[in-house]
């Protein structure tokens, strides 16, 4: 999907992970750090290779790509979470995890050459001027962006821009003959963390996260004091795929449900220098029963959370086995718009379990764990998952935990690997159904903007020709799938990504979460 929001991908949140999501806090040494490496002689053996290859070289190189693969290769026979950031990829990150940037506020889609609104974001400066699903921004300021030679890029710098300025939109609207006129002025566009907040029953609420970002602290904090409002005593915390991020907003929102002065974890660097973070007085839920839901794509923060509550025998872990990364990193600027986060230290859950997958044998080994769980039958047996004694911890109340490798949840649900099922993960994930679903709605775009979101349950259903075709479109683009015992859940995942891209979030998650196994396991221990 083009425009502001990105989604995850977490079908390849293993890769995502091993780049380095967690970051302890950040460095920004600028010249200081030419004092640091000054005189050393390693520092100018480098330096002298890359000059002699700069003036000596029998063809034209670009120097600076050599830098950047010189520092990628000193960094991959490190850990796999120390990482090189190019100035390319820096902002968008930077963005991401503050949890907002500056712009205008819309998701949007280069549909045949036009930029085609997908849904304008809560909160944002488009929404508020009346922007929607379906709108076709042809025009900034008076300058064209339709046509190939205008997207990209200059879409990008056409639309974003200094907070407190305004730009001009033409829009042409379905169903509308004249061109509409907007003037939008750019401001903070928050990126929410916080993807769903709703309750599953009476009394159990419901919140998914899916990144520790600077904000995310205060979006849960919102989130639980309206669920709480809402009558929940007990809490969902949905943390499967989430990659990690802030440390500092791990601690916070797990803070949220444990009593003063209780150990959420320690971290310990290269000089053996231990830092211990406690728990304080400000928990808004430290008496409801809590369910922290994990896959094997939770990682970083989403296992010190998990780690914080199961160690101090706050709360049932549900699902599989988490990711395991204990590393902490630190990002440092690099002077030129890129960075490297780098390992300083390791974090250990408060009964010192590190859950720190083993990586000495390299990057590739690394990633082949993690496959490994698919065919050791991990996925769907907790019997398969191996334990070491010499890991082995136990709680405060006798509950026997381990270390080495994730976070072993103490309610395992196994994974559907049917090639059926996994294929429609694969196409929800890869964005492909989020493109088929949009163009479906452009055949009916009046139709479906003005739709209630109870009329939209009653009246839209997903039909067996919208089955075959969407199976037509993925053949199309070289994505083969068959579907024959899983066509109610395509049904209902399509009804979902349809609902996600005009009602926003939750609607999605509520949708997709009416056949969970997960959930409906939590609902039947929440009853118990």
């Amino acid at each position: 999907m083009g425009g502001y929001q990105k989604k995850y991908l977490p079908i390849f949140f293993c890769i995502a992970v091993v780049i380095g999501i967690a970051i302890g806090s950040k460095l920004n040494y600028g010249a200081a750090s030419s004092t640091i490496l000054g005189g050393n002689s390693k520092k100018e053996k480098l330096n002298r290779l890359i000059d002699y290859i700069d003036y000596e070289y029998v063809d034209p190189i670009n120097t600076d790509s050599i830098v950047d693969v010189t520092v990628n290769g000193i960094l991959e026979n490190l850990d796999p979470h120390s990482v090189y950031i190019p100035p390319s990829e820096l902002q968008e990150i930077t963005e991401s995890m503050k949890g907002d940037f500056v712009g205008i506020g819309v998701s949007f889609y280069d549909y045949k050459d036009t930029i085609t609104v997908t849904r304008a974001l809560p909160g944002g400066p488009s929404e508020k001027v009346g922007i929607r699903g379906g709108d076709r921004i042809i025009a900034a300021d008076g300058k064209s962006l339709t046509g190939r030679t205008v997207l990209g890029d200059t879409v990008v710098s056409q639309l974003k821009g200094k907070a407190g300025t305004v730009v001009n939109l033409t829009v042409r609207r379905p169903g509308n003959d004249n061109l509409l006129n907007f003037k939008v002025k750019r401001d903070v566009v928050p990126l929410k963390s916080v993807d769903a907040s709703y309750m599953l029953t009476d009394t159990l609420g419901y919140i998914k996260i899916n990144r520790f970002a600077e904000s995310t602290p205060d979006e849960f904090h919102t989130a639980l004091q309206n669920l709480k409002r809402k009558g929940a005593r007990e809490l969902v915390l949905d943390l499967r795929g989430n990659p990690g991020g802030y440390i500092s907003a791990a601690e916070k929102v797990a803070d949220e449900f444990l009593e003063e002065d209780k150990l959420i974890l320690f971290t310990k660097n290269k000089t053996g220098k231990i830092e211990n973070t406690f728990a304080t007085d400000d928990g808004d839920f430290e008496n409801g029963q809590v369910y922290v839901l994990i896959n094997e794509n939770s990682a970083s923060a989403s296992e010190i959370v998990a780690g914080a509550l199961q160690d101090n025998d706050r709360g049932v872990i549900v699902g599989r086995r988490s990711f395991g990364k204990g590393l902490v990193q630190r990002e440092m600027d690099l002077g030129d718009g890129s960075a490297v986060r780098l390992t300083i230290a390791r974090y250990y859950t408060p009964t010192g379990r590190s859950i720190q997958r083993p990586y000495d044998e390299g990057n590739q080994a690394y990633y082949e764990d993690y496959l490994k769980r698919y065919k050791n039958g991990e996925m769907q047996s907790v019997d398969s998952i191996s334990t070491a004694d010499s890991l082995r911890y136990v709680t405060p109340k006798g509950k026997v935990v381990y270390g080495g490798g994730g976070i072993i949840p103490d309610v395992f649900i196994p994974k559907d690997t049917n090639y059926e099922k996994e294929a429609i993960i694969y196409a929800l994930r890869s964005g492909a159904m989020s493109r088929f679903v949009f163009e479906l709605l452009e055949k009916r775009r009046v139709y479906y903007n003005s739709l209630s979101y109870e009329s939209f349950e009653q009246e839209v259903e997903i039909s067996d020709a919208d089955i075959n075709a969407f199976v037509g479109y993925l053949n199309a683009r070289n994505l083969k799938i068959r579907i024959k015992d899983y066509k109610n859940d395509l049904k209902r995942y399509l009804k979902a990504v349809m609902a996600q891209q005009l009602f926003g979030n939750t609607i999605f998650e509520k949708l997709i979460n009416e056949e969970d196994p997960a959930i409906a396991k939590i609902k039947e221990l929440s009853r118990s």
